[in-house]
């Protein structure tokens, strides 16, 4: 496996990478960014994995997240992998922002044609993993997990999924339950068919009726969001996991809305919070 080194940037004495290979899990180059801050010689440092959302590519978190002065102060390397495959011969809707490219739901697509590229749970749960472990001085056994909007979703499920090996789990805005919204029905009715039981694995409010449980969970969930009534359903994750007698950190923002504005603004909380679980 071949890495191609994009761009290097020095950043609060540490390095910002963006690079792209070959997927085997979608069949197509990927790109994803690396943040690796200042550190010993030999030394494997704890990593937090971002997933971004709708529409979004590495870069958006890259360029706007401000989390390189919070991982350099904590020693956190920081992976911001795409949200869907790219190329020309993947699949795409191209007249809907929330299908296709952009637009990949973390899920590994059973249905065609979106099944043989749209691979994204397993590209971050196993592929991504090794080729950065393979590269970077990464520590393994001690992993975090975030996200964004889907990409909430995205951090959510993946580290109820495998709590084991996600010690925390943190998200801004997430889709809590995209079994129960436009978002999801649509992403997971084309990507994965129409038993709804298959989505289950999908939907954080589900895995956790289902009986995932999680200690370390932490959402921040702007007010002002203009997607919070129908799309994102904070509640319903309050709900669950009240239900389930889970003590998550769900915290309302006053006057946050979706962007970029919002998530840099709690950023450097989150790895703060992050890195007290991680040691």
């Amino acid at each position: 496996m071949t890495l191609e080194y994009l761009s290097q940037n020095r950043a609060f004495d540490g390095d910002q990478f963006v690079l792209s290979h070959h997927s085997e899990a979608t069949g197509t180059e990927m790109t994803f960014s690396v943040y690796v801050p200042p550190h010993l010689p030999g030394v494997k440092l704890p990593v937090l994995w971002y997933l971004s959302g709708l529409t979004c590519t590495h870069a958006n978190v890259t360029e706007k997240g401000e989390y390189r002065r919070a991982c350099a102060e904590h020693g956190i390397v920081f992976v911001a992998p795409d949200t869907s495959p790219r190329g020309e011969d993947v699949p795409d809707a191209p007249d809907e922002y929330d299908f296709g490219k952009g637009a990949g739901f973390y899920v590994d697509a059973t249905q065609d044609p979106w099944s043989r590229h749209y691979r994204m749970r397993s590209y971050i749960e196993i592929e991504l993993p090794q080729v950065v472990a393979g590269e970077f001085p990464v520590d393994l056994s001690r992993q975090a997990i975030t996200g964004h909007s889907m990409g909430g979703h995205g951090a959510l499920t993946i580290g109820l999924r495998d709590p084991a090996r996600f010690r925390s789990i943190s998200a801004f805005s997430p889709i809590v339950s995209p079994g129960r919204v436009p978002w999801g029905e649509k992403a997971l009715s084309r990507y994965l068919g129409d038993d709804r039981e298959a989505w289950r694995a999908y939907d954080a409010v589900a895995l956790i009726e289902d009986g995932a449980r999680h200690d370390h969970i932490l959402v921040d969930q702007g007010t002002a969001d203009q997607f919070l009534e129908e799309q994102l359903k904070t509640g319903a994750l309050s709900l669950a996991c009240a239900k389930a007698g889970m003590s998550p950190e769900i915290r309302m923002q006053e006057g946050y809305d979706h962007s970029y504005y919002f998530i840099s603004s709690f950023m450097a909380d989150h790895i703060a919070w992050h890195a007290a679980r991680l040691g």
